[in-house]
Parts: structure tokens; C-alpha cells; sequence
């Protein structure tokens, strides 16, 4: 396989790591409304509220090891990723990612959706 800077083809997890899931997660913002409109502004809230459910479980951002991106279709998906790499740090390894355009998501007006899997060494 060739080499991508922005995602693995495969992740092995460490035997004795515990496995975090966190499901899917929209641009609502604290209040529980969707932030703006642009799928740039929607994906920064998302990665707020990923790293918020992370953080809760014990684990970072650079302890995913996947990644499932939907966003509906006709969003430009170059705004999404730029506003994924701020908060992907560049030295770190890149986990294995999924990205696919849907017709629409459960939360209306929602225009991108992120799950996570981590995984931590056990304590």
C-alpha cells in the first residue's frame, strides 16, 4: 500500500488497551443547537464535543485509532478537513479513516457527523 499522510490503512491495537467508542458526533454546540450553517464551523464543534467525550473516558485525541466521517451531500469536504487538521496534531501517527457522503443525518440541519474509536493502555 502506498504511504498517506492523512490517514493508515491499518491500526493494530496493543493487546490489554481498552477500547473507547464514541458515537457520532454533530456540530451542536452547548445549548444544543447546531452551530452555523458551513461544514467548516459544524466539524470544529464536533471535534469539541469528541474531545470533551475522550477526555471523560481517559483518553486524548491521539488515541483514536478510527475515525467514521458522514457529511450530507453537496458540502465541500475540503472546508471539513481543513478544519479536522486543526486538531489533528501533524506528528502524530494517522488513524485509519472512513469518510462517506450521506443524504441527510438525525440532527436537522446538521451537515457532518464524527465517530472515534481510541484506544488506551489499560490502566
Amino acid at each position: 500500500m502506498h504511504r498517506n499522510p492523512a490517514f493508515s490503512w491499518v491500526v493494530r491495537v496493543p493487546a490489554g488497551a481498552d477500547t473507547i467508542y464514541v458515537g457520532g458526533q454533530n456540530g451542536v454546540g452547548p445549548d444544543g443547537t447546531v452551530v452555523g450553517p458551513g461544514v467548516g464551523e459544524q466539524t470544529r464543534q464536533a471535534f469539541v464535543n469528541l474531545r470533551t467525550c475522550l477526555e471523560a473516558a481517559g483518553a486524548e485525541v491521539t488515541d483514536v485509532v478510527k475515525w467514521t466521517i458522514l457529511c450530507v451531500e453537496g458540502v465541500d469536504i475540503q472546508e471539513g478537513f481543513a478544519a479536522f487538521s486543526e486538531f489533528w496534531p501533524r506528528d502524530a501517527a494517522p488513524p485509519a479513516i472512513t469518510m462517506a457522503f450521506v443524504a441527510g443525518l438525525g440532527v436537522p440541519g446538521a451537515v457532518v457527523e464524527i465517530e472515534a474509536v481510541a484506544a488506551v493502555p489499560a490502566a
